[in-house]
């Protein structure tokens, strides 16, 4: 037996304790929670099977009372002495994607991003959001197989695109490719078909949150999206961080979202809609360029799970519905590149060389905190990958 400490302050301690899965040499994938920085596998900690599995799925598939009840119970046997079986060092182990991603959408929450868009993209309109913006939010349905856990390698995307001076299509890499600044929200128990999640009941079925880089090849989104939205453009790989942090760990980072004018239909409606706040950064080829707040985000976590079901949608354990890019006011609080080098015409400096989009070995990570419990900081981990190219015939 031992027993573990962690330095005051630090991102991971009691207040946190996400849910993760690791391996070492010669054992297969199994659940786990960081303390620290060692990782602390939970069947042996706690005697309970559900946890040796390759997934959190079994564990999250067991409802929100089950998901207060454990995270007592690990809180309370950390504080003890701990199996020596159980720990191992971070730097000693292999994190594996945390979870069975069962479907995925993608939402377009930010209303700082959305208008910057319309700003590049609709120039000269009076308003840059689309009529719809503010009744509803908007998503589109993704890939669930393109989604990699931090570290993997991501591959230039191939496809169509056409410039404006282009006569006709070419085939070949994206030649702007671009990354999304988001937080995803992982479903923990679903709806069954035909009975929506009302807006009041959403956070009982979040079971956790993760960092989500939604890789997007903008010349290739740009050729097809229209007019039923993204695709190829999208669909080829998204990022997620290994620990899933608990929505029970970021009680004390709930903030109200900003003023929902028009006031929204009845079923978006809560008497005290809730953001996070929770704040990002882009680190680019190792410097800090971005710092994206996601407390700026107009449509809520609730607001987005309570209109994914509102047609009667099921949901199911493993799903996930990411925010959209997290972009603030200010110019470096956005939350992708094509905001911030508005569309290309305004070339940043990164490591001494001025970029706009994606390059081949370029990396790109992202981390965040928030508020915890009793003055404390919630860490999130981080969401790394690099770019590398692959060759295909034209």
């Amino acid at each position: 037996m031992t027993n573990l400490s962690v330095p005051a302050h630090d991102l991971f301690e009691l207040h946190n304790l996400p849910y993760g899965v690791y391996s070492v040499p010669g054992q297969t994938p199994r659940v786990a929670t960081r303390y620290g920085d060692q990782v602390v596998d939970l069947a042996i900690l706690l005697g309970d099977d559900t946890f040796a599995q390759p997934s959190l799925n079994a564990f999250m598939g067991q409802g929100h009372d089950r998901w207060v009840a454990v995270r007592a119970e690990i809180t309370e046997a950390l504080r003890g002495d701990v199996p020596e079986a159980a720990v191992h060092d971070l730097g000693e182990v292999t994190l594996h994607l945390p979870f069975e991603v069962a479907d995925y959408v993608d939402f377009y929450a930010s209303e700082h991003h959305a208008s910057n868009l319309g700003r590049l993209f609709r120039p000269g309109n009076p308003d840059p959001l689309m009529p719809n913006w503010k009744h509803l939010p908007v998503g589109y349905h993704g890939r669930s197989a393109s989604i990699v856990v931090s570290g993997a390698d991501i591959v230039r995307p191939w496809g169509q695109r056409k410039g404006p001076r282009d006569p006709a299509p070419l085939f070949g890499p994206s030649a702007r490719l671009d990354i999304e600044a988001e937080l995803g929200f992982v479903v923990g128990t679903g709806n069954p078909m035909g009975k929506p999640i009302p807006v009041e009941e959403a956070d009982r079925h979040i079971f956790g949150v993760v960092l989500f880089n939604d890789w997007s090849a903008r010349d290739i989104q740009a050729w097809e999206y229209v007019p039923l939205g993204p695709n190829l453009g999208k669909s080829f790989a998204s990022t997620i961080s290994p620990w899933v942090v608990p929505l029970l760990a970021l009680d004390a980072a709930r903030v109200a979202t900003p003023a929902q004018e028009p006031a929204v239909l009845p079923y978006l409606a809560l008497a005290h809609p809730w953001g996070l706040d929770v704040s990002l950064e882009v680190e680019w080829n190792g410097e800090i360029v971005l710092r994206p707040p996601y407390a700026a985000m107009y449509w809520s976590p609730a607001q987005m799970l309570a209109h994914l079901t509102v047609n009667g949608a099921p949901t199911r354990t493993g799903d996930l519905f990411a925010s959209g890019t997290i972009s603030g006011p200010e110019k470096h609080q956005r939350g992708a590149f094509i905001e911030l080098t508005w569309g290309g015409a305004e070339p940043v400096v990164v490591a001494g060389a001025e970029r706009t989009f994606l390059q081949d070995g370029d990396e790109v990570v992202l981390r965040a905190t928030a508020p915890g419990a009793g003055g404390t900081t919630v860490g999130f981990g981080e969401a790394r990958g690099r770019i590398v190219d692959t060759k295909q015939e034209d």
